[in-house]
């Protein structure tokens, strides 16, 4: 496993996914559930996609190598994009996320009932998710699908786990808006650095 490939689908994802509605969806799971029973269903949501996405950008990654790049410098680019625009209106955002969430979801179950609830829930309502599609780009980019898969598996769980644990306080006191900011910037730096392979313009080790 290579720890800078890890690295590299860890933060972009942590950052596409705290201003996200995933965040949100996760709070609103666990005032239903309890908040374990939350985090497992939903990391478990999050392992069969990121799965589905490796899959995909291994996929992809057999086409010539500068079509796959330029494919994968377009998803960090929507995903600049995608953060830039979002802080201008995230807190509206996150309240028209958090009323879409709490009418799909009716009273807590407890125990697996309550797992597959969450699972659910998070499955269908994120599939085709920015993250989804990041994650894809990343497994197409770089010829290491485990730690892809790994990294951004692990930002996924971390940001429900926050949203699960700490959800309420983190919402009073975080800005969503400089995080979506510190997103977008990543997601340039990466669309950027991409781009320049797809050129042909060497860049320093």
């Amino acid at each position: 496993m290579d720890l800078a490939v890890l690295a590299a689908s860890f933060l972009p994802i942590l950052l596409l996914e705290l201003p996200d509605k995933t965040f949100v969806a996760t709070l609103v799971l666990a005032t239903r559930f309890r908040p374990l029973t939350a985090w497992v269903g939903v990391g478990l949501a999050f392992a069969v996609q990121c799965l589905i996405a490796v899959v995909a950008g291994r996929l992809l990654a057999q086409l010539p190598e500068r079509p796959v790049a330029a494919v994968a410098a377009v998803l960090f680019a929507v995903g600049a994009v995608t953060l830039f625009r979002g802080a201008a209106k995230a807190k509206q955002a996150g309240q028209e996320a958090r009323s879409e969430y709490e009418a799909k979801v009716g009273a807590g179950r407890s125990g697996w009932r309550g797992v597959l609830t969450c699972f659910g829930v998070i499955f269908l309502a994120e599939w085709g998710d920015l993250s989804q599609l990041f994650t894809a780009g990343l497994a197409a980019r770089y010829d290491d699908p485990v730690s892809v898969f790994v990294g951004s598996w692990a930002a996924l769980l971390v940001v429900a786990g926050l949203a699960a644990a700490l959800g309420s306080t983190i919402v009073r006191r975080l800005s969503v808006a400089t995080v979506s900011r510190i997103g977008g910037v990543v997601c340039a730096v990466l669309a950027v650095v991409t781009a320049l392979e797809v050129v042909g313009v060497p860049l320093p080790v």
